[in-house]
């Protein structure tokens, strides 16, 4: 291999019989990590990628610049109340992770956060977890839980250093700085604290990766660990928390389709977990607890029973007494113009999640009871001025409070963190994202515009671009995802400023499958309509094209994970549209991985993408698709495709055939490159610094390949 060429994978004859169909996978042996030759061969694409990319090196160095420049490296967090305390990080230039700080609130009105200076410490101040000399001597830190106890003496922590997302669990006595013997490894990094300080729940994984258990950890106390819970069902992920009022501790069972909440009291930690409201298939619901008029009730979210014989399948609010959950009535009533998302219960009102429009929304209502029945008053949206951007609550630990943490985000303007005073509707701003330099958020514009379908489908497609560009063909970035119900929400970003004051457009397809207009909008880009995805994506780049936007020399594609497949899908489909493709841990393998149920995630992805182990059917719908085995001689546009060694969401291998199959196969010149990350997991790389270098590289190459520069 010279550099100006990439190394080239042997093809071994191996077979994978499914179904009677016969399909040659000639790059398989690629899956074997413990492979010397595995690992050469992408030490060698890894090196074809430097030499690719070498003359890009002033390029990128100029982005990292530009990112380090606009960033407030010394950057204090702004504080949370939580049991006696503020909470806050600070950020320090030079140093690559946070330091989580505390200080004592002042008295039970203290609800004003405390103004944090870079300078000096507040009074009483105290590091309680130093992430970046945690981090200090590892190539790979993650962080899972970070969580005190209720009454603030103590911390449990986990940390993952090989980027497998399997975590150590520690405890820390705050006040020696000490950490209690009883370490637990092998952890899926989350942890739950009893409201007496004595026990930990925590989660294990079965060996696909599935949190499957729940255990009990009595800290200091040198037991074994009680299991708790056990989800014996392959389709079923576990999870474990507390009600916002840390009344009940929670346990929840969740497929792609359907879910059961157990609770149990907090006062009583070691009794035994009881399910809320059983497990219907199809039918998905969360719980959270309020406390009206002194009597207790489960606010639950469901998408079952509509009250008229049908089904909530855009959710609806129901609420029961805890101890007569057959008695549950309806809060909030199931409407087909929004997707209730969330409800969040605090001692005096609720806040209400929604979706409608293809953009998230918040509304507050009091909680009350009229003759003794549980009621809502009107909800009361909270509204701001851009149309497109994102409302969210932030953090708010404390039950009790009358203020109400808020956070606004939209393309163009910095985030805010507001105070939104219940009561009286006033809103305080707390703070606005700092962003070094001149940056004017007047010089940029976010439009929604919309594209149409091959099934005659609205498809929205939102645009951000600097408002002096010129009119004419721009370079574009189009970004797709299209699962899980997951969506593309308005959100500000330092980094993006540097390829739009370049002049490049962002464009982000809200394609089906995403969850931007909904649960049915959800549904028809799943299983066997999977393909709308693909054929969605491709009907908003030919918009972009046929309005004048783009050319399909300046058009580059750009999606990671599940959105890695819809990149693979329409490279094959459309390869002519693109200029360039960019797929960050791509899940191009998928009908190969979904016919694996010994894989991590495969037996609970079949809610998903359909079960082709099982199903010919659905095994002849993948194969359609599946962008593997469908790679053929085509003029491919030029690819950079991002993989991760120790990832365990989407093997390396998925990456590093798809390469292999498409540096083969390509009439294009364009190049093809595989870089793999060799000590990380499916996040990437840790630590800001880091972090930055990998966008400045990623975006370098974004700019070339669509002739930006």
């Amino acid at each position: 291999m010279s550099e100006l060429t990439p190394p080239v994978a042997k093809r071994v004859h191996s077979e994978r019989v499914h179904h009677g169909d016969v399909f040659v996978d000639e790059y398989a042996w690629l899956g074997d990590k413990s492979d010397a030759e595995v690992i050469s061969y992408l030490d060698g694409q890894n090196a074809f990628v430097d030499a690719q990319t070498a003359d890009l090196a002033e390029l990128r160095e100029s982005i990292f610049g530009e990112i380090k420049a606009r960033t407030k490296e010394t950057d204090m967090g702004l504080a949370t109340r939580s049991e006696g305390y503020w909470y806050f990080a600070r950020t320090t230039e030079g140093h690559a992770y946070p330091r989580f700080c505390r200080c004592p609130i002042s008295g039970d009105d203290d609800w004003t956060p405390p103004e944090v200076s870079a300078d000096k410490p507040l009074p009483g101040e105290q590091v309680y977890f130093d992430m970046d000399a945690e981090a200090q001597g590892h190539e790979f830190f993650s962080a899972g839980a970070v969580a005190v106890s209720h009454d603030g003496r103590r911390l449990a922590y986990s940390v993952d250093l090989e980027g497998d997302e399997r975590y150590t669990l520690r405890v820390r006595d705050l006040d020696t700085g000490e950490d209690l013997p009883g370490a637990v490894a092998g952890t899926a990094g989350s942890a739950t604290w009893s409201k007496d300080g004595r026990f930990l729940f925590y989660l294990t994984v079965d060996e696909s990766w599935r949190p499957d258990k729940v255990w009990r950890h009595e800290v200091g106390a040198g037991t074994d660990d009680v299991l708790v819970f056990h989800e014996t069902d392959e389709h079923f992920w576990v999870g474990v928390g507390a009600t916002a009022s840390d009344a009940y501790l929670m346990i929840g069972a969740d497929s792609k389709v359907t879910s059961e909440v157990y609770v149990l009291s907090a006062d009583d930690p070691t009794g035994e977990f009881v399910s809320v409201a059983g497990r219907t298939p199809g039918v998905e619901y969360s719980v959270d607890h309020a406390v009206i008029d002194g009597d207790d009730y489960f606010v639950i979210v469901h998408n079952g029973d509509d009250g008229d014989g049908g089904r909530s399948i855009e959710y609806a609010v129901d609420i029961a007494p805890v101890d007569d959950i057959a008695a549950r009535r309806t809060l909030v009533p199931h409407d087909q113009s929004r997707r209730i998302e969330d409800v969040e219960c605090f001692r005096d009102y609720l806040v209400l999640s929604y979706r409608s429009g293809a953009v998230p929304r918040l509304a507050v209502a009091d909680l009350r009871a009229v003759d003794g029945i549980p009621t809502v008053d009107d909800f009361h949206e909270i509204v701001f001025d851009q149309e497109l951007s994102a409302p969210a609550l932030g953090s708010n630990p404390e039950w009790t409070t009358p203020r109400l943490r808020l956070v606004y985000s939209s393309f163009v303007d910095p985030v805010e963190a507001l105070d939104l005073n219940v009561a009286t509707g006033e809103r305080t701003l707390l703070r606005r994202q700092t962003v070094l330099g001149d940056y004017d958020p007047s010089e940029y514009v976010a439009t929604r515009d919309w594209a149409i379908a091959d099934d005659g489908t609205r498809v929205p497609v939102s645009l951000v671009r600097r408002r002096d560009l010129a009119d004419g063909p721009a370079p574009v970035l189009l970004v797709g995802y299209g699962a899980y119900e997951m969506s593309m929400d308005p959100g500000f970003s330092i980094p993006r400023l540097s390829l739009l004051d370049r002049g490049v457009v962002l464009a982000y397809a809200h394609v089906r499958g995403g969850g931007e207009l909904g649960r049915k909008w959800y549904e028809n880009g799943k299983l066997q309509h999977k393909q709308n995805t693909f054929t969605d994506y491709i009907a908003v780049a030919r918009h972009l094209i046929d309005s004048g936007r783009t050319s399909p020399e300046r058009l580059v594609a750009d999606g990671g994970s599940a959105g890695g497949l819809l990149m693979g899908a329409v490279m094959n489909m459309a390869p002519e549209l693109f200029a360039g493709v960019l797929a960050a841990v791509p899940f191009v393998d998928a009908l190969t991985s979904m016919l694996d149920p010994e894989l991590p995630l495969t037996v609970t992805e079949w809610d998903e993408w359909g079960d082709p182990f099982h199903d010919p059917d659905v095994y002849a719908y993948m194969k359609q698709y599946s962008p593997y085995e469908n790679v053929a001689p085509r003029a491919y546009p030029a690819v950079l495709a991002l993989a991760s060694f120790n990832d365990t969401r989407v093997l390396y291998t998925e990456a590093a055939k798809w390469v292999a199959a498409l540096q083969a196969a390509t009439t294009s010149d364009r190049p093809i490159l595989l870089k793999t990350e060799m000590s990380a997991g499916h996040g990437g790389v840790t630590g800001r610094y880091k972090q930055w270098a990998e966008i400045a590289f990623e975006h370098s190459w974004i700019l070339r390949a669509s002739g930006a520069v």
